[in-house]
């Protein structure tokens, strides 16, 4: 039997790999060597950190995406419609948010807040800080900061977690997200001083504030607006009607005020530390909010109408508020040192809602005054 014939080794060729210059890889850009963006005007001479990680990035067609959106919704809307505000703005990428928040600083002042919180609880524990509270000031604080946590959880979960996500650029819902944080947090803060609380033997009742959200006369008007804030679909009016109407009427004037003008009367050096980080966050949260507005009112095409606007937003939201605050009025007489009476402590909150107003160039309408 003939041996079996070996077939000759097969010549294998492989595709060599042939390097060229790509047409933009090739050319020498100006800025090919630098280390900053240059694809936006900062604010200034040089880009801030916070205008490098966050300016554009979410481009829309208006800058840089040349095709339109990449995505849309079920009904054909694309990426981040600008009429979902009545509100117009020539160019809505000019806001810069004057806390220049971004990735960073966002936990690293929400962290030094709980851990100066933290700090400031553990004290008062060592040093049994509550039980020289009166019992009429332990009634106070269980009722009403207590009831003042709904508030508060429910502004940041159901308002600004769900108008962050519409305006038109990333630097405004960055704004808006951070806002969010400050409110959950503090709300968070609140739940869990009212833990200790009800654990430091001092006859503290941990869920009373339910009944008192729900059912105490003095907290329905301000349950209502907040409920009522809620059902906004208008991001821009949303913002309006929280932070410049209620934020200042209500909100200031029952933390900043009340709480903070009367708990040391009463004995109390550990809630007004908690409850003015609740005031901090709302000073940075209506610097924000102010510059914002001020562009858009003072916008070279749209300011009159946007004026026109906020006015007509104020005239619904003011009564609302007006009556929230009204409401609040008998819960002054509940602690046994009363530092300042209703009239002052609204005059107060007024003034402070005149303030913005006059910063926007909107009109004081005559319920302020009366």
């Amino acid at each position: 039997m003939a041996a079996p014939v070996k077939k000759p080794d097969a010549v294998r060729s492989f595709p060599k790999p042939e390097f060229t210059d790509a047409e933009a890889g090739a050319l020498d850009f100006p800025s090919a060597n630098s280390r900053s963006y240059n694809y936006f005007q900062p604010a200034k001479m040089r880009a801030t950190t916070y205008e490098d990680v966050t300016f554009d990035v979410q481009p829309d067609p208006a800058r840089h995406l040349t095709q339109g959106w990449i995505y849309g919704f079920a009904d054909g809307e694309g990426g981040y419609p600008q009429d979902w505000t009545a509100l117009k703005s020539s160019d809505w990428h000019r806001f810069r948010d004057p806390n220049q928040e971004w990735e960073q600083t966002i936990y690293r002042n929400n962290a030094n807040v709980v851990r100066q919180i933290q700090q400031n609880l553990a004290n008062a524990k060592l040093a049994k800080a509550y039980q020289n509270w009166a019992p009429g000031w332990v009634r106070f604080v269980e009722r009403n900061l207590g009831a003042w946590m709904h508030a508060e959880n429910g502004i940041g979960l159901h308002v600004f977690v769900a108008c962050q996500r519409s305006a038109p650029t990333n630097m405004i819902n960055n704004a808006i997200a951070v806002n969010s944080a400050h409110k959950m947090r503090f709300a968070q803060d609140l739940a869990l001083y009212n833990l200790d609380l009800s654990e430091a033997d001092i006859g503290f009742d941990g869920s009373v504030h339910r009944s008192v959200w729900h059912e105490d006369p003095a907290w329905q008007g301000v349950r209502e607006n907040a409920e009522r804030l809620t059902a906004i679909g208008d991001w821009a009016e949303a913002l309006f009607a929280t932070n410049v109407v209620y934020e200042t009427l209500v909100g200031g004037l029952f933390r900043s005020h009340l709480v903070m003008q009367i708990s040391a009367r009463n004995g109390d050096y550990v809630t007004p530390s908690l409850v003015g980080t609740g005031e901090n966050d709302f000073s940075r949260d209506l610097a924000y909010t102010r510059s914002l507005l001020s562009l858009l009112v003072r916008d070279s095409e749209h300011g009159a109408a946007n004026v026109e606007l906020l006015q007509t937003w104020l005239s619904e939201w003011l009564p609302v508020s007006l009556h929230a605050a009204q409401e609040l009025q008998p819960i002054w007489s509940h602690p046994a040192e009363r530092v300042v009476p209703f009239a002052d402590s609204f005059a107060a909150a007024k003034d402070d809602l005149r303030s913005v107003l006059a910063d926007l160039g909107v009109p004081e309408p005559k319920e302020l005054s009366a």
